[in-house]
């Protein structure tokens, strides 16, 4: 698996006018996803431990799995086709008789709440990381300048 997929996490997360923009990578390139609203506060709230008054639907999720004895082992966002991501989930069960391993297809934003809340990887498949436009000046420009606001 290592060298199919590489690990990224999440750099920033930005407003657009139609949703947000997640950006993800590592030290040697950034890329671009965008979501929808709701999971662009989901994903903002995750990161920055924001309590809740009640549960949102991914922390139902993590509910549900924590009660079933599943372990989110790790994501991967493993396809792109006409700007639409896919991802996987691995999950693991174990009980008293058996152990498995099961992969979900679910959105990558979904699932990005999900290993955020659970403290777990995310990947990118090689082949989907190194077919994305590099956006890391891009993303260091607009820091940049949010900082130079803040500033003023």
């Amino acid at each position: 698996m290592k060298n199919d997929v590489i690990e990224v996490t999440i750099k920033a997360v930005m407003p657009t006018s139609n949703g947000c923009a997640i950006f993800l990578g590592n030290e040697d390139k950034t890329f671009v996803i965008y979501v929808d609203p709701g999971i662009g506060t989901a994903i903002s709230m995750t990161m920055n431990g924001t309590k809740k008054e009640r549960p949102l639907t991914h922390d139902l999720i993590g509910n549900i799995f924590l009660g079933l004895g599943v372990k989110l082992q790790r994501v991967i966002i493993n396809d792109v086709r006409d700007g639409t991501f896919f991802a996987r989930m691995i999950l693991a069960m174990k009980n008293e008789i058996e152990s498995k391993i099961v992969e979900i297809d679910a959105r990558p934003s979904d699932s990005i709440v999900l290993a955020l809340q659970q403290e777990k990887s995310i990947y990118v498949a090689r082949t989907v990381f190194e077919g994305m436009e590099d956006m890391t000046e891009i993303l260091e420009r607009i820091l940049k300048q949010q900082n130079e606001e803040k500033d003023e």
